[in-house]
């Protein structure tokens, strides 16, 4: 493997490379893909207690990758962190929220200030987080579309529905995937090559979403994944991924980043459409 220049070469050696990995290493680049940040400044303790794999896993996965060991890797992670001073500093209020926000609340209103807290510093840097040439790309995908199809189950639910509730609204043939009765595979069986499915899952992913996606696939339309990682069972044969993470509060995630990211899809569409020549 060709030396490793930066970290957005490294994360794309751990996209090519991904499946070929042990489940083990697998765990580790989920980590490096989805927190590079943490990847790039935690000590080997702190990581592999967040991470399930022993420190010992984490130098193997590092000289998978080219480097000698760990701290390379880690110092090429910590100077992407650092030629981004916002996510810089997004890290270090990351971390002294959540170990504020680890005790039990002191009162019933707290639980309220602990998730608007939490939100507040998510949509903060839901700029920073979401990869602008993916989310154009998606913008663009959902105007090309004959039809769009939305699908997203459980947590996900509410979201899938006031995204196709708002490209309704702006004029967009879009289908709601809801799979009530059972009917997903139906409802989404008229997907075909010139339509779009736009698949909306996170960890832990629905069966149902993938299983829909898939099909969509196999038809010929192309896909969209919002989801929590660039590897995630909706992302990796997606034509167009947008990774985005919520704050969690005592294991609950909220769905600030999620309706802000859905909604700015739909009202840049709408602008796309409405514009001259759109």
């Amino acid at each position: 493997m060709n030396a490793i220049k930066d970290a957005g070469e490294l994360r794309t050696a751990i996209l090519e490379h991904y499946e070929g990995l042990s489940p083990r290493l697998q765990q580790i680049a989920r980590f490096v893909l989805d927190d590079p940040h943490s990847m790039g400044v935690e000590t080997l303790a702190v990581i592999s207690e967040r991470t399930g794999a022993p420190p010992s896993a984490i130098v193997r996965f590092a000289k998978t990758f080219g480097f000698e060991g760990a701290g390379p890797m880690q110092r090429l992670l910590k100077d992407g962190l650092l030629a981004s001073q916002p996510a810089s500093a997004y890290h270090e209020r990351a971390k002294r929220f959540i170990g504020a926000a680890e005790a039990r609340p002191s009162s019933d209103f707290a639980v309220l200030t602990e998730f608007a807290g939490a939100s507040s510093l998510s949509l903060d840097h839901v700029a920073e987080a979401v990869n602008r040439e993916s989310f154009e790309h998606a913008v663009k995908l959902i105007g090309e579309a004959d039809v769009v199809y939305v699908a997203g189950f459980r947590r996900s639910f509410p979201v899938a529905v006031y995204l196709s509730y708002l490209l309704q609204q702006a004029g967009k043939r879009t289908i709601l995937v809801d799979g009530l009765g059972g009917r997903g595979r139906q409802q989404a069986g008229q997907a075909r090559q010139g339509d779009l499915m736009i698949g909306i899952s996170f960890s832990p992913y629905a069966g149902e979403t993938i299983e829909l996606v898939e099909a969509a696939i196999t038809a010929g339309a192309e896909v969209v994944a919002i989801t929590d990682s660039f590897v995630s069972s909706i992302a990796k044969q997606a034509d167009c991924v947008l990774a985005i993470r919520d704050a969690e509060v005592w294991g609950f995630r909220t769905l600030a980043v999620s309706m802000c990211v859905v909604q700015a899809l739909a009202i840049a569409h709408t602008f796309q459409t409405s514009a001259p020549g759109g």
